[in-house]
């Protein structure tokens, strides 16, 4: 008996075009499964705001080198009567000015970490990124009494290696929204502009009190008054994280980020 196997030529191309789709697909996720977030909602994430309605935002100031900018920087906040903001503090700094540390202290602000080497840490292997934050972290804690939880990056420099090292040393990375662009020393006027035109609630507003920044003390009042103006009012990093679901953004291995400081 002879048997002849009819073929449906249509149904062969559907079979075809839908294995190769497929092939396609599982090669895109290989290329790009460092990419990949949306099968990892847990991926640690760097926090640049917060959502939420509340006209509220944290203020916030690196600092890693000088002794000029951060107490006249302090003295403003006072005269203001901003009673949270929060300070970025690298530890060989800190270890060198001791006494401004403890005034930030006592002056009821925040501390966090912003490392030990400035230093862009991506270029980094894993061991050298534990240590220096390892490193900064014991001397920030016995400098201010204080054991600080999160950390600004120097250069604000980081990738999911970086991000997933410091969540395993219990640091919450920080970024920011609102650069003020004032380590640049851009002129008063400009200073205030970006941040008054940029802020938002819940926002993150990136300052330095190092030395090379010469004008934030000039522009810190103008920014305190224009946005008490609008209705916001200033909280520490923490407070303004505490109790709210974190705006995550896609994070990209080797970030490209201006310098924070120079």
């Amino acid at each position: 008996m002879n048997m002849f196997y009819v073929i449906n030529g249509r149904r062969v191309k559907r079979y075809f075009l839908i294995v190769v789709a497929l092939l396609f697909t599982a090669g895109v996720v290989y290329a790009e499964r460092d990419n990949i977030t949306v099968f990892s909602p847990q991926q640690p994430a760097a926090i640049y705001s917060v959502p939420t309605e509340k006209k509220v935002l944290a203020l916030t100031f690196d600092i890693s080198w000088g002794d000029t900018r951060a107490e006249p920087i302090l003295n403003v906040l006072k005269e203001k009567g901003v009673e949270e903001a929060t300070f970025f503090v690298s530890s060989p700094w800190s270890e060198s000015h001791p006494q401004l540390v403890q005034k930030i202290v006592e002056a009821g602000y925040e501390i966090g970490s912003h490392g030990h080497k400035h230093d862009f840490y991506t270029k980094l292997s894993d061991e050298e990124i534990r240590k220096q934050i390892q490193t900064a972290h014991a001397i920030i804690s016995d400098v201010s009494g204080k054991t600080p939880s999160l950390i600004r990056l120097p250069n604000g420099d980081f990738d999911k290696r970086v991000l997933r090292i410091a969540e395993e040393l219990n640091y919450k990375v920080i970024q920011w929204d609102t650069d003020s662009m004032d380590w640049m020393n851009i002129g008063t006027d400009k200073i205030v502009n970006r941040v008054v035109s940029k802020a938002h609630p819940g926002d993150i507003v990136l300052m330095h009190a190092s030395d090379s920044s010469k004008q934030t003390h000039e522009a810190l009042p103008v920014i305190i008054d224009q946005l008490r103006a609008k209705g916001y009012s200033f909280v520490s990093v923490s407070r303004l994280i505490s109790g709210t679901e974190v705006s995550g953004k896609t994070i990209q291995d080797k970030s490209a980020m201006l310098p924070t400081e120079l």
